[in-house]
């Protein structure tokens, strides 16, 4: 019979073993630093990704990947992006955008309550065209009505409220290890790729996360709405 310390350890060493096998054939797929950049020395595996591939494999994902990007990535075209990440599509590129709600009542002051939020990440595509509006609406209808629309008003939140509350800088937003458990919304746009792997931000200017559709849902559990336009 295992004693329960034995099978607390074998978890513990099992959780190890995924974890180093996952940051080992992460640094297999980093890219290389930009020609460009004056640093040829960047170590291949950060703390930050460490840690994220850390949190993704404690939540129960399993198919995700690390790519690191020149730092002259967002002067390039979507097509470009899209080629150096391996994504299927222009449309597969995502970012995380950190939302207040500028109109909540005076007792609504963080993230303790899902459906009546100050705060939401959105996930959407760089292709598509963002809807506060859509987002509001559902907000509303999400709380039955009780509390009136006004007091729904959704802007980008300023940037050193999104770095307070997530720990990662601009361009670097991710809904992965956030510092505050902010509500993830999806927009329902990425439900409906193919294939189901899409790219978002992974912590760090320059380093993009992929992840199965399926398993960030799971990990997330996010709110889907349709809160965008092509």
């Amino acid at each position: 019979m295992i004693e329960p310390e034995m099978e607390e350890l074998t978890d513990l060493e099992r959780l190890q073993a995924q974890i180093l096998h996952r940051i080992a054939k992460l640094e297999l797929s980093i890219l290389p630093p930009s020609k460009n950049s004056p640093n040829n020395d960047l170590p291949t595996t950060t703390a930050t990704e460490a840690r994220l591939s850390a949190v993704l494999v404690d939540g129960g994902v399993n198919d995700f990947s690390f790519k690191r990007v020149p730092s002259d990535y967002y002067d390039w075209s979507y097509e470009a992006r899209r080629d150096i990440l391996g994504a299927a599509s222009i449309h597969h590129l995502c970012k995380s955008i950190v939302l207040v709600n500028t109109q909540a009542a005076s007792n609504i002051t963080d993230c303790s309550d899902r459906e009546n939020s100050k705060y939401y990440v959105v996930v959407v595509q760089y292709t598509a065209r963002f809807s506060a509006d859509a987002v509001k609406n559902f907000l509303y209808s999400l709380n039955n009505g009780k509390i009136p629309k006004k007091r729904f008003n959704l802007r980008l939140a300023p940037e050193e409220i999104s770095h307070k509350l997530t720990g990662y800088e601009h361009n670097g937003v991710t809904c992965v290890g956030m510092k505050t458990d902010i509500p993830v919304i999806l927009d329902e746009a990425i439900v409906k790729l193919h294939p189901d792997f899409f790219w978002l931000g992974g912590g760090e200017i320059d380093l993009k996360l992929g992840i199965r559709t399926s398993e960030f849902i799971n990990f997330a559990k996010p709110f889907i709405v349709n809160c965008s336009g092509s």
